[in-house]
């Protein structure tokens, strides 16, 4: 089939086309010039493609360069709002640059990430900041505001994703005026969102595309059915993102935020005019009664719901509790109803209640087919979830089924527009087919290609599986990668990423590196005790030359999406394999439903999950052709069971080494390589 799309990408691609003139770093490699081609085609014909593209493919240009050369509107999403950033400020500017195209850009971001005007103007005027800090930042965000043009708080240096100042200067779905806001002219969400409408490339993210298809209110709806390409990048992680949008939540925090909102604004608006105290303390103690049903709890608990109740809850003490929330929404309906014309706060808050009301009588019900119920319960909180298996229906019957429309005949559509997806990661599983993404996802019919990464893993890296090391149910496990990480990491002088697998082995491993490294100039980074950008940032400059190195101990994000090219990150030790956890009850649904139809489940999810976890955690490894690295993987499983061998062979080729002696070889040639690139550069 005639595709002159597929010629403008290949003379882009090629050693003296227009990327290699106009990127001093772009070198054409032949992996991305196939992946380039095999976007183009599907670009230009329509259909699906699923591409697994390795570590230093450089599939963000090959997807790229078809997208922008065909012409077409681009809807882009990916994992994170950093990586759209990146997207947006960095790579699409340069492209666009270099192939001398007229294409309008737009980011657009959920509402948190946008400064809310109407809410700035009331926490100035509120009584109830919680300390000086706070005051001090608020004040920084004021002068910030007059100068904004977007409003997106990434501009804002300083400012702590977990500061408790953001949901006061931010609007959601629940406390939004939308058109009734006397800010509304001005709003930066909406400004955004008028952007995007008429951009030719617009970036996104995965939480805001299936909160979009969830609720149909983020703008989305009016974006996506003009849009004939969508990529989506990072797309290892679109399963897991869709099943939080695609079913049921209700929280007691949420509960309670609303008893308190519906308070102040009824006393504030409309006093006397409703027995506003008393439909709020109904509210709240139906709140409070629910969750005290689940009783008390140790720690954080997911509670499995198979039948009438969670487990562990009496079921008609379950159902009455509901029951009664369920009535004091009624009552609190009642009562904004009879001010809605006051004040569009009453509009807002009737919808919130309505909504929470709907919330309340779905978990009356019985749980969806093809979806699992549980319960989040802390000491003093809980969230109610139904969630679906997978995203596999929503894909098919809301996105692939669609067809985009052709704004020249009203909304009309044709067989000869129909919509390309494209969908891309370094790691989607460790089969041909890549079913363990394709399958969840929907998309089994769509093409699958394969990319393998450049690098030469062989001469830049080496794995070691330390077999001295206790098995890691053994409670002496952490402790034993504590020492071992500790003992390599004076070798080299930090440059050393320890990831973990649980919360608690973070703690664990943290504490105990920070006591074995006292002394040693070797600064230990720990998660949580910083906020991710801080920790990222410290841990590049303590490699610098001049500086004793840094170790990072984290767990669950950095797994991923931590980028440290060079002799700052020479070392990635991995504490055990990172298996699902078995009592999850999202993860107990999956493996039942696979034993249903007579697969198994250890085979088929929990060792394909594993697979793709390792191969993201031992990408940080290598980012570039220069790097040197060692990665040392603390489960002896990997040598001694049948799975483990499935795993390892699943991961990059890297030379293999085979005892302690070999360990301390390596370690010394990449001390000797940091020493050398250190020196260079002084001189």
């Amino acid at each position: 089939m005639d595709n002159p799309l597929r010629d403008m990408v290949q003379e882009a691609f090629a050693p003296l086309g227009v990327l290699a003139r106009a990127t001093d770093q772009f070198q054409p490699r032949q992996g991305q010039t196939d992946m380039a081609l095999a976007v183009a085609d599907v670009v230009a014909h329509g259909g699906s493609l699923v591409v697994e593209a390795g570590t230093g493919v450089g599939k963000t240009f090959a997807y790229l360069v078809p997208a922008l050369l065909s012409g077409e509107r681009v809807l882009l999403s990916t994992a994170t709002k950093a990586l759209q950033d990146q997207l947006f400020a960095r790579d699409l500017p340069r492209l666009v640059q270099a192939l001398n195209l007229p294409v309008r850009l737009a980011l657009l971001k959920g509402r948190s990430s946008y400064l809310c005007t109407h809410r700035l103007e009331m926490a100035r005027q509120s009584s109830s900041l919680p300390d000086r800090t706070t005051v001090h930042l608020l004040a920084k965000v004021e002068t910030w505001s007059h100068a904004t043009t977007t409003g997106d708080l990434a501009e804002l240096p300083g400012l702590d994703e977990r500061s408790p100042l953001i949901p006061l200067i931010t609007s959601n779905r629940d406390n939004c005026l939308g058109s009734q806001c006397p800010k509304f002219k001005s709003c930066h969400v909406n400004a955004a969102r008028r952007e995007a409408l008429g951009a030719d490339v617009v970036v996104i993210n995965h939480h805001l595309f299936f909160a979009d298809m969830a609720v149909r209110e983020s703008g989305m709806a009016e974006l996506l059915p003009t849009v004939r390409v969508v990529i989506f990048d990072e797309a290892h992680q679109l399963n897991e993102t869709g099943v939080q949008f695609l079913g049921h939540q209700l929280g007691t925090a949420q509960l309670l935020d609303l008893t308190r909102d519906m308070l102040a604004t009824g006393l504030q608006l409309a006093r006397g005019l409703a027995d506003w105290q008393g439909v709020s303390s109904l509210l709240e103690r139906a709140t409070r009664e629910l969750r005290l049903v689940a009783g008390k709890r140790p720690g954080a608990l997911k509670l499995r719901w198979t039948g009438d109740a969670p487990e562990g809850i009496h079921p008609e003490a379950w159902s009455l509790a509901l029951q009664d929330l369920g009535a004091a929404c009624v009552q609190a309906l009642r009562a904004l109803e009879t001010v809605s014309e006051l004040a569009p706060d009453f509009v807002r808050m009737f919808e919130r209640v309505a909504d929470i009301a709907q919330q309340v009588d779905a978990f009356l019900k019985p749980c969806a087919p093809e979806a699992v119920r549980w319960v989040d319960v802390t000491a003093s909180q809980m969230r109610l979830m139904e969630a679906p298996l997978d995203i596999a229906q929503s894909v098919r019957d809301k996105l692939m089924s669609a067809k985009p429309q052709d704004a020249s005949t009203s909304g009309a559509t044709t067989d000869e527009r129909a919509r390309a997806w494209v969908f891309t990661s370094a790691t989607l599983g460790d089969d041909e087919g890549l079913t363990w993404f394709t399958e969840p996802c929907g998309l089994e019919s769509a093409k699958v290609l394969r990319v393998s990464s450049p690098f030469d893993y062989p001469n830049q890296a080496s794995v070691y599986v330390p077999r001295h090391v206790v098995r890691p149910n053994d409670p002496a496990h952490s402790a034993q990668v504590a020492q071992l990480a500790s003992d390599a990491v004076r070798r080299i002088g930090g440059r050393t990423l320890v990831l973990t697998t649980t919360l608690r082995a973070l703690r664990a491993i943290g504490e105990l590196m920070k006591q074995q490294l006292d002394g040693s100039g070797i600064e230990v980074l720990v998660q949580g005790e910083w906020p991710k950008r801080h920790l990222m940032e410290r841990f590049r400059e303590g490699a610098q030359a001049g500086e004793g190195g840094c170790v990072l101990v984290a767990s669950a994000t950095f797994w991923e999406g931590f980028d440290v090219p060079g002799d700052a990150l020479q070392l990635v030790v991995i504490d055990k394999l990172p298996f699902p956890p078995p009592n999850d009850p999202l993860v107990e649904a999956r493996s039942k439903r696979l034993e249903a139809q007579g697969r198994s489940a250890f085979n088929d999810y929990f060792v394909p999950e594993a697979v793709v976890a390792l191969k993201q955690g031992a990408g940080r490894l290598i980012r570039r052709e220069t790097d040197q690295g060692l990665l040392v993987l603390c489960d002896n499983r990997l040598v001694t069971t049948g799975y483990g061998k499935r795993l390892m062979a699943a991961m990059p080729p890297m030379r293999r080494l085979e005892s302690e002696a070999d360990l301390a070889q390596a370690l010394e040639a990449l001390k000797l390589a940091a020493l050398t690139t250190a020196s260079t550069t002084a001189f």
